[in-house]
């Protein structure tokens, strides 16, 4: 890692990086200095502006020379033209003064007063009352010079100086640093490969050329959130062994016009410099949505960001060597100039890992971890059907977190089974429950085991447990045994059934229901509305009726509202709840039949509130597949 900083650093485009250890030093020297000016300029405003003594009191000069007189003085001090009068035997200090350029013994001896009977103290301070005013006056405007010079030089250093809004913030990684290779990525082969060509032209574009191919300008990684797009992006650059710019499209915003565009500009003009070169935006939705329906306007700061991009991408300046590699999970919203053949040639999907991929990136994971001898990855990734790539990294580090917290020198399984049901689930909350909210807890749970167990295309039952996590009270898992692609009708109505099965199972044991169906209803619900309106299962026929959307925003204004009939509107509604009432007999139906299961389940609950496969299928027998 020292190696690699150091070699980054080195990079042409990075030589003002160089000192960063002593550009550390200096900010924490500059930040000590100005807070010491700081405290000398308050120390001296408190010294010319702080109140005087409280025993002090200004009294006129004859009232002085009466008190002589009487001898009631002890001392006369004397400074410039002030006199300070102490007084025998009290602490009391009287100022008063005399006229300027007169001599003090002079008023005394036109007071009929000897000087030699009193004490006089004269005090020379002509040259530090010049000084002291002089410095007074100064000191605090020189202290502001010298604090607002310090801000400005270090905004300047850290490249935030007024003149540097246009310059990109793209962060250079030179070819010569270590960098993420394609070895180091699993579970995305097929991304892979298409990113192998991209690497080839990178090293020897010649022989592409040569027989008239074109490399693709820019490459899109779509994918859902934690599949490797970025992860993808530094073993791009890493197999290329070329300068790599990295970029954040929230980054190219600020308040001030044309910025945006300043800095695209920028950062195509460094990366032509330093070609054949990459160039990676990542989340570039955030500049990339489609024109023409915001609020503001064809002048909008983003737009025109946008429009550089394009025009930098494709126009009339050429762009050879510079490839534009962007990510993205909204692909929807992206606009179509940007995504067009000459811009965004190719489009490399991501989509979640198979079980060899899982197989893959778990094994890739596991390095440097110490791990029991029964821990099969084979059955591990079986069991992690639906997990991404950084969900699976996520687990094995949790895993690895459990078993340090236990003091254990390896990991097993059950760090493992942990881990993973806490990545998908949320940790386990700890509260106090009263023996009714477990024993309905219970019972609900049960009821979706049952229900499930008894359908044949419903996946097995993993884990039963009362003990909340995340925002669930309890949770019963139905993990996929396999990777699908498609979905049944028949296998829809069986999930809406288990689904279902809590509510039914409350309802048909306490006579009542709770608000704990809720996240049920709403799931069984969703699965319904999308069979209806999107994959045309209903009784309505083969039509999708649900509103499309165009650029990520509803085709049909608000005036127009959802774009479908208030009667075809209230035929659906019906066929939902059509599904929703059939499914929900189909639960009650195989509760009653094994309602003497379905309180053993429950009993075992309560006694230790989470049961896994062999103990779940001891109490109602092995599941029956179709």
């Amino acid at each position: 890692m020292r190696n690699s900083k150091k070699k980054i650093l080195e990079h042409p485009l990075l030589k003002n990086n160089k000192n960063l250890k002593n550009n550390k030093a200096w900010s924490l020297a500059r930040t000590a200095l100005i807070y010491a000016l700081i405290g000398f300029t308050a120390l001296i405003a408190v010294s010319f502006f702080a109140g005087g003594n409280k025993n002090v009191n200004e009294v006129p000069l004859s009232q002085v020379v009466s008190e002589i007189k009487d001898q009631k003085v002890e001392k006369l001090s004397l400074e410039n033209d002030q006199i300070s009068v102490k007084l025998k035997g009290t602490d009391k200090i009287e100022t008063t003064r005399k006229e300027n350029g007169e001599s003090i013994y002079q008023v005394l001896k036109n007071s009929d007063i000897d000087p030699k009977s009193v004490t006089i103290d004269i005090k020379d301070t002509s040259w530090q009352a010049v000084w002291v005013n002089i410095l007074g006056s100064l000191l605090p405007i020189i202290a502001m010079i010298v604090i607002f010079f310090f801000i400005f030089r270090q905004a300047k250093d850290s490249g935030q100086g007024i003149f540097s809004f246009g310059q990109s913030r793209a962060k250079v990684f030179s070819k010569d640093a270590p960098q993420v290779k394609f070895a180091d990525v699993a579970g995305v082969d097929e991304a892979k490969k298409e990113l192998e060509e991209v690497v080839d032209f990178l090293k020897s574009p010649q022989k592409y050329k040569d027989i008239g191919a074109r490399i693709p300008k820019g490459v899109l990684l779509v994918g859902p959130p934690g599949t490797g797009k970025t992860l993808m992006a530094k073993a791009l650059a890493g197999e290329a062994a070329v300068p790599f710019f990295s970029i954040a499209g929230s980054e190219f915003m600020e308040m001030l016009v044309g910025v945006g565009a300043a800095r695209v500009r920028d950062m195509f003009a460094q990366a032509k410099q330093s070609s054949p070169s990459i160039i990676f935006i990542d989340e570039i939705e955030s500049i990339g949505r489609a024109r023409g329906y915001g609020i503001s306007g064809g002048h909008d700061e983003r737009e025109q960001t946008l429009n550089q991009i394009l025009v930098e991408m494709d126009g009339f300046t050429p762009n050879d060597h510079v490839i534009v590699v962007g990510s993205t999970n909204r692909p929807d919203l992206l606009d179509p100039a940007l995504v067009r053949p000459g811009r965004f040639d190719r489009r490399v999907v991501l989509n979640m890992p198979d079980l060899p991929g899982r197989k893959a990136i778990i094994e890739i994971h596991m390095k440097g971890k110490p791990f029991t001898s029964d821990v099969d990855v084979e059955k591990l990734a079986r069991r992690t059907v639906g997990f991404s790539g950084a969900d699976l990294a996520n687990m094995l580090n949790e895993a690895a977190i459990l078993a340090a917290r236990e003091g254990k020198k390896a990991i097993d399984t059950i760090e493992l089974e942990e881990a993973a049901t806490k990545v998908k689930m949320g940790p386990q909350r700890k509260r106090m429950q009263s023996e009714d909210d477990r024993k309905l807890a219970a019972y609900h749970e049960a009821g979706h085991a049952i229900v499930g167990h008894n359908l044949s295309q419903v996946d097995p039952v993993h884990r039963i447990s009362i003990i909340a996590r995340g925002m669930a009270g309890g949770f019963t898992m139905f993990p996929p045994t396999e990777d699908r692609s498609n979905e049944r009708k028949s296998r829809l109505l069986e999930q809406i059934a288990t689904a279902l099965g809590g509510r039914a199972a409350e309802e048909m044991v306490f006579k009542d229901i709770s608000t704990g169906a809720s996240s049920d209803l709403e799931m069984s619900t969703a699965i319904a509305r999308d069979m209806v309106t999107v994959y045309g299962m209903s009784d309505l026929g083969p039509v999708n009726i649900k509103p499309h959307s165009v650029f990520g925003l509803w085709q049909a204004s608000p005036e127009e509202g959802s774009g479908i009939s208030e009667t075809m509107q209230t035929k659906v509604d019906a066929e939902i709840k059509k599904f929703i009432d059939d499914e929900y007999k189909v639960a009650q139906v195989i509760l009653k039949k094994e309602r003497s299961k379905l309180d053993k389940v429950a009993k075992a609950l309560l006694e230790k509130e989470t049961l896994d496969t062999d103990e779940f299928e001891k109490i109602v027998g092995k599941k029956v597949s179709a």
